[in-house]
């Protein structure tokens, strides 16, 4: 009908899209209940296992892998 009517329609499907929709890449979750999801996981802290290790932050180097730092020319 006019400019005013397209954002009224877009904006209904940005909300439909971003909150009702469920996404192949959040695991065919909506996006809201995806974030409360996260939410309840964040703030339940996991059980401490004294048996078990940290995981680590970074991966390992693969193998054969040069760790060896490049020669800076000077000058």
């Amino acid at each position: 009908r006019n400019l005013a009517h397209a954002r009224d329609l877009i904006a209904e499907w940005v909300t439909d899209y971003n909150t009702a929709r469920p996404h192949s890449a959040l695991g065919y979750q909506t996006p809201t209940g995806f974030a409360l999801h996260l939410t309840t996981a964040i703030a339940r802290p996991a059980a401490r296992d004294d048996s078990s290790a940290r995981r680590a932050i970074a991966q390992p180097t693969p193998t054969g892998v040069n760790q060896k730092p490049a020669p800076v020319a000077a000058g």
